[in-house]
């Protein structure tokens, strides 16, 4: 089969043959001489922008290259602004790969790469797959992500998933008779691997749960699924194992950046090492260590275009205490800085938290389809559900007697049924959200 993706990539100007020769350079070295040649990127990357780049030279005036504590972080808001203001010396819009955040962390912007660094990218994405034997060039994908709505859009989408060897499926309509034409694809298609949002995934495995389907029994190429973009809960993965009858993936990556962790076969979180260098910091933006929680900062290493240097991601995450520099593990990612919830008292707590409490108790009859939690006020939140029945009034007052053992008293919840839960224009599902500020 030709390499249509490969080819893709190279027509567009993406030195996607000189990523894979760099990347095999960098996983051949030995543990020294990949010490050095972290420190030497990470003082390259510095130097080039503070001689290169207007913006980043104002940002970081009072930075050492050769004290790597001096180097300032950097915040999204930072970088909302032309484009054109960010660029390095020598940059166009015309020669670099230009694209948006999905804005969920509440700070969307415009951000650029350099061609190589967008290749990087690929080969890092595209080697990580490979670990399970996945080919984006050969095997056969179905695709759980949006689409854009407007027509050209839309047609760059179905482009980029013909040439992909990729089959996309609608994740804004998850209703019964949507997820039956899901099956019946799945009996038609050869489809090797499943990749996309966990959410849409989880509920065709409800879905098929209730069949009693396992899913590689209708389609026997199935091997693999991985998952992306929204929190994978352990209670979900394994549920997705069962009725996939395939081992699921997960994988944590940004846009602006690159693929940040991808699972291993033996299940590790592994930290993409070769083209980031990731730290977890505290508050005060000193490094925290291995196995305690934090700020997730990274460094892309390659990205001449535009700096991400020391860039805060807005999540918050623990490095494994079994973490080295050349194989950071990420042991747990907690959820985005931004998901916090402020209580009456004063207190904070992770959004997720109202999430891991609601699900723990609504989810267990197989009634509620899925849910999102909003914090309205200090001392009010609405769980928003699509369920086939209401949540019945001793459910209701479980989940309020538990969010007070979990968090503090007097706090009420409020329930709303609805047919659909909205999602964003690229077809992620919030969990929790405050619609407070946080430093209220």
């Amino acid at each position: 089969m030709l390499n249509l993706f490969d080819l893709s990539l190279k027509l567009k100007g993406f030195p996607i043959r000189k990523a894979k020769f760099i990347l095999k350079d960098i996983q051949q070295q030995s543990d020294s001489e990949f010490n050095t040649y972290v420190k030497t990127r990470k003082h390259d990357i510095v130097s080039y922008h503070l001689k290169n780049n207007s913006f980043y030279k104002k940002f970081a005036q009072h930075a050492n290259v050769n004290n790597w504590d001096t180097i300032p972080v950097m915040q999204k808001k930072d970088l909302q602004q032309p484009l054109e203001t960010l660029l390095s010396n020598g940059f166009t819009t015309k020669s670099i790969y230009i694209d948006k955040t999905s804005g969920a962390s509440g700070h969307p912007f415009i951000f650029s790469k350099d061609k190589l660094a967008h290749a990087l990218t690929w080969r890092v994405i595209m080697d990580r797959f490979s670990w399970f034997d996945l080919n984006f060039n050969t095997t056969k994908q179905a695709r759980f992500y949006g689409i854009p709505l407007d027509k050209k859009g839309y047609y760059i989408e179905k482009l980029k998933d013909f040439i992909s060897n990729r089959y996309r499926f609608n994740v804004f309509d998850l209703s019964n008779e949507a997820l039956e034409n899901w099956l019946t694809d799945f009996g038609k298609k050869p489809f090797v691997y499943m990749n996309g949002y966990t959410s849409p995934m989880v509920q065709f495995a409800k879905y098929l749960n209730t069949k009693n389907i396992v899913l590689n029994s209708v389609c026997p190429t199935l091997k693999a699924c991985v998952v992306t973009s929204e929190m994978l809960f352990e209670d979900d993965k394994k549920l997705m194992e069962n009725q996939f009858g395939a081992p699921v993936i997960n994988e944590y990556g940004a846009s602006e950046l690159d693929l940040i962790a991808f699972e291993n076969t033996s299940g590790e979180w592994v930290v993409n090492s070769e083209t980031l260098f990731v730290e977890v910091l505290d508050e005060k933006d000193n490094i925290l260590p291995h196995g305690e929680p934090g700020r997730l900062v990274i460094t892309s290493l390659y990205n001449r275009a535009q700096p991400f240097i020391r860039y805060d991601l807005g999540d918050v995450g623990i490095l494994s205490k079994h973490s080295t520099l050349r194989k950071p593990i990420l042991e747990k990612l907690i959820g985005r800085t931004n998901d916090i919830a402020v209580l009456p008292s004063g207190k904070r707590a992770a959004g997720l938290t109202f999430y891991y409490i609601t699900k723990s108790i609504i989810e267990n009859d197989g009634n509620v389809k899925e849910f999102v939690i909003e914090q309205l006020q200090r001392d009010t939140f609405k769980i928003y559900y699509v369920s086939n029945l209401d949540i019945t009034l001793d459910k209701t007052e479980l989940i309020k007697k538990e969010m007070e053992n979990y968090l503090e008293s007097g706090l009420t919840v409020l329930f709303e049924r609805q047919s659909i839960l909205k999602r964003s224009k690229s077809g992620k599902l919030k969990q929790f959200s405050s619609l407070i500020p946080t430093k209220e």
